[in-house]
């Protein structure tokens, strides 16, 4: 039975970097760690005797591939996972002291991957090549063979005709474009076809505007600006600059590829019901539409939708959405949330200190960090490496949970010019630093990174100001929809703070805050209850009355348009005590009871003014009509049944007079002229 639990193979790679295995074994139960000098050569035969376990992790990623081959060519049971304490960990200065940052990778990599859902892509290879010069009929020669292309110049000047026409060569400037691999659609004017007899340059026919132009591939070696936001992240768009020729090359590289179905990741679970966008026409929450860069969101009733088709994945929509409708899913919250957890208990058994989460992408960061272990210093021994898809998915759950589990910095690192605006992730971090001041961890516990250099990635890891860390950090279990996460994260961290406090004031539209109303002013009519998506805001079935859950505002604003009498106004702060004291009252008021049959409804003061503006100034409730002002004093039901009993005409009115002519008004103005000449007025 012992061979069959889990196990750890931890490799010095040729004594390279120093093992401290006790350590890791202590912070690690129930996995049986050994080690060994040349894993995959000399002593491979020792993975093949830890490949009999039920779940291996082997700390080596370079030898994946030859360790997966030999698990599978000898049917090896284990379920295999890698992890590398090399780079992150091994090949640094401060490698004698990264035993617990090795234990702490090493207990993640325990955990189950999470599954990632899919969408397709199908592209048949219809692609369309936009440019100015020959570099445009280049790439088409170089990929005629394998796609179906079409060349679209803006200019035509210098572009000799080839001798052979392998393709068509069209005339125009793209006005506008949409769509993503395989379903791309295009508005071209100025569209032109060639006339055969181009010599020395293309010469065109006649020119149309408005021509529609359908395609699975986009090329763009136009020189002109981007046709998508966010380009990088628009699947089946490949742009490069012409002039660049080893950019060009790599171009045609990955346009040949693309022909086939292609599953592609759905980055986001949204959730409709709980989006505050909207309500009854009124707009309210748009955060994710101000951010998406793909251009992938879109308003759509009272909510908003988002096309898993043309989203990057980048995450700022999940980040910054306050209700938890729009949530990542590579991983979700609650399993990255999950792995911090993981991380920083095992550093701290582990016997580390004041830890350092420097969250990266794996294109850019992987990379870096790879790099400044090979040709720099190395990371310094507290900085734990936790891989994301996209840097800027981290929402401020995510940095509150990782300082509740104990770390003392984070770091996002992120390229020296990103691909795209990084304006959601530096809200997030803005959002952060008050929270994190005023609890005590410090003014700069948490910020950004922001280079392409190892050597100053290295520099800014070692030159961190002064931070504190939770002197007993939660162990909580993230569990629950992702407000519920960043509910549970902000508690703890208040709770295991070095300096709690009660409240802290938040920049605007921040996700929490407090509805304020000018109780003189409110009538209670409750718009703001029917119009509030998290349900802060609601009322009671037996009296009229306004409560407030500040722990449930997003601060979305939608009771403040809704209000008729303009007498709401927001406050965005995070109030800790409002976690536990649940709804208060805001105003409440007598009920008026019915004369009828003495039920309550409606607000006492709010009938009474309305009877004192209606007795005796309106002709609906004056002199014989008065009786009718008992209506406005009954319940619903009684009203309606002194209607139909007494036989009441709401629509009753006082006789009309009758009309008058042109005829009249000659015959009275005919009439007052003749008293006039009789009185001798004229």
């Amino acid at each position: 039975m012992e061979n069959r639990k889990a196990r750890a193979l931890l490799c010095s790679c040729e004594n390279t970097m120093p093992l401290d295995l006790e350590r890791v074994a202590s912070a690690c139960p129930g996995l049986a760690v050994s080690g060994a000098r040349q894993l995959c050569r000399s002593e491979l035969a020792e993975f093949r005797g830890a490949a009999s376990a039920d779940r291996l992790i082997v700390a080596c990623t370079q030898e994946e591939p030859l360790f997966r081959e030999v698990a599978g060519e000898e049917s090896l049971g284990a379920a295999l996972s890698f992890v590398n304490i090399r780079e992150t960990a091994g090949w640094s200065e401060a490698a004698a002291d990264a035993a617990p940052k090795m234990a702490a990778l090493i207990a993640a990599a325990r955990e189950e991957a999470e599954p990632a859902p899919f969408v397709t892509l199908t592209s048949e290879g219809v692609t369309l090549i936009y440019g100015h010069d020959e570099t445009a009929l280049k790439i088409a020669q170089a990929l005629k063979e394998t796609l179906d292309i079409t060349v679209l110049l803006t200019a035509t000047e210098d572009v000799v005709p080839p001798r052979t026409t392998a393709f068509p060569v069209r005339k125009g400037v793209i006005r506008t474009a949409k769509g993503h691999l395989g379903q791309f659609e295009l508005v071209i004017d100025g569209f032109a076809e060639p006339a055969p007899s181009s010599r020395q340059a293309y010469v065109f026919g006649p020119a149309r505007n408005g021509a529609v132009s359908r395609a699975d591939v986009v090329i763009d070696v136009s020189g002109r600006p981007p046709l998508f936001t966010a380009p990088d992240l628009r699947p089946g768009y490949l742009r490069a600059d012409p002039g660049n020729e080893a950019a060009i090359e790599r171009l045609i590289r990955q346009a040949a590829d693309l022909v086939g179905t292609f599953d592609k990741p759905r980055y986001i679970k949204f959730t409709a019901d709980l989006c505050a966008h909207s309500r009854s026409r009124i707009t309210g929450c748009t955060r994710c539409l101000e951010l998406c860069p793909a251009g992938a969101i879109e308003p759509a009733g009272n909510h908003v939708s988002i096309d898993p088709y043309l989203c990057g994945g980048c995450g700022a929509c999940s980040a910054t959405c306050p209700t938890g409708a729009a949530q990542y899913a590579l991983p979700s919250t609650e399993r990255l949330m999950g792995k911090l957890r993981t991380l920083l208990t095992t550093y701290r058994a582990a016997g580390g200190k004041d830890a350092v989460l420097l969250f990266h992408d794996e294109d850019h960061g992987a990379a870096l960090i790879d790099a400044a272990a090979r040709f720099s210093r190395g990371l310094p021994a507290p900085v734990i490496p936790v891989a994301v898809n996209e840097v800027t998915q981290a929402g401020l759950e995510t940095i509150a949970a990782s300082f509740a589990y104990g770390a003392a910095h984070v770091r996002l690192l992120l390229r020296a010019k990103p691909r795209h605006d990084m304006s959601g992730l530096a809200q997030t971090v803005a959002l952060a630093r008050p929270v994190l001041a005023a609890l005590g961890f410090g003014e700069g516990c948490v910020g950004t990174i922001e280079t392409d250099d190892p050597d100053q990635l290295v520099e800014a890891l070692n030159t961190l100001p002064p931070a504190r860390t939770a002197a007993q950090p939660a162990t909580f279990l993230p569990a629950g929809a992702k407000r519920e996460l960043l509910v549970l994260a902000l508690r703890e961290l208040a709770r295991v703070a070095p300096s709690p406090v009660e409240q802290v004031p938040l920049p605007a539209r921040a996700p929490f805050g407090r509805v304020n109303v000018t109780v003189a002013g409110c009538t209670l009519c409750l718009s703001c209850v029917s119009a509030c998506p998290t349900s802060a805001l609601t009322a009671a079935e037996d009296r009229p009355l306004l409560r407030f859950d500040e722990s449930l505002c997003v601060q979305c604003g939608l009771c403040q348009a809704t209000c008729p009498e303009k007498v709401i106004s927001l406050e965005p702060r995070l109030s800790f005590k409002a976690f536990e004291e649940g709804p208060v009252i805001l105003k409440q008021e007598e009920p008026f009871l019915c004369i009828s049959c003495g039920k309550p409804f409606g607000v006492r003061s709010t009938i009474e003014r309305v009877v004192a503006k209606l007795e005796g100034k309106h002709w609906m409730f004056s002199g014989a009509n008065a009786a009718r002002l008992d209506l406005v004093k009954m319940c619903d039901n009684c009203r309606v049944t002194a209607v139909t009993n007494q036989g009441l005409d709401p629509y009753a009115a006082a006789e009309r007079p009758p009309a008058r002519t042109t005829d009249d008004y000659l015959a009275e103005r005919e009439r007052k002229m003749l008293e006039k000449i009789e009185k001798g007025e004229v």
